[in-house]
């Protein structure tokens, strides 16, 4: 029985090689609309519900703490555990998202975008990359955006990320409907 409800994309019901290209033509069509190319990887939703359950034992606590009479302590209690909770919902938004004005990547702290005009090259490079975004590095391959200024190139995402552990498949299908974009909206 198909879920199409799971997820923004709802390609459940379709295989997997024709979901992306389906979407891609529909998600084009609007110009406004940002789409992920790519579903969030297990550590990624792993890591997310760790952090729902660490939220939802903090405003548990944070009750407790209320009916003992300690407001001061209740509301460090729920205020924690709301920024836990919307730490937690920007982890799942985290990613590159395409749309007919540019390309967006989301980070826990900020987004960059970068319209299409000043993009000189969308490309897979094999490099050393961040293992989950620890300081610990590995040769692997990344997704490098070059800006058409010159800039130094800006690391997408990698096969060693949250998203694509042990994904390697799932990595080499998001690049390519990435660099596709990138070249169908450049040209």
């Amino acid at each position: 029985m198909p879920l199409s409800f799971l997820t923004a994309d709802g390609g459940h019901d379709q295989p997997s090689d024709a979901a992306p290209t389906a979407r891609h033509h529909a998600a084009r069509d609007s110009e406004d609309h940002w789409w992920r190319p790519y579903r969030p990887g297990p550590w990624r939703v792993a890591i997310a519900s760790l952090l729902l359950v660490i939220a939802s034992y903090l405003l548990f606590a944070g009750v407790i703490v209320a009916a003992a009479g300690r407001l001061t302590g209740a509301g460090l209690s729920i205020g924690t555990a709301v920024l836990v909770i919307a730490g937690a919902l920007r982890s799942l938004r985290m990613g590159v998202w395409v749309s007919g004005r540019g390309l967006r990547q989301v980070g826990l702290l900020r987004t960059v975008t970068v319209p299409w005009g000043r993009v000189r090259a969308v490309r897979t490079a094999q490099q050393p990359v961040k293992w989950l975004a620890l300081p610990r590095t590995v040769q692997g391959q990344a997704l490098v955006l070059q800006a058409a200024d010159g800039a130094e190139p800006r690391t997408l995402i990698t096969d060693h990320n949250a998203d694509f552990l042990g994904r390697s498949d799932a990595f080499d299908l998001a690049a390519d409907v990435v660099e596709d974009w990138a070249t169908r909206s450049r040209g």
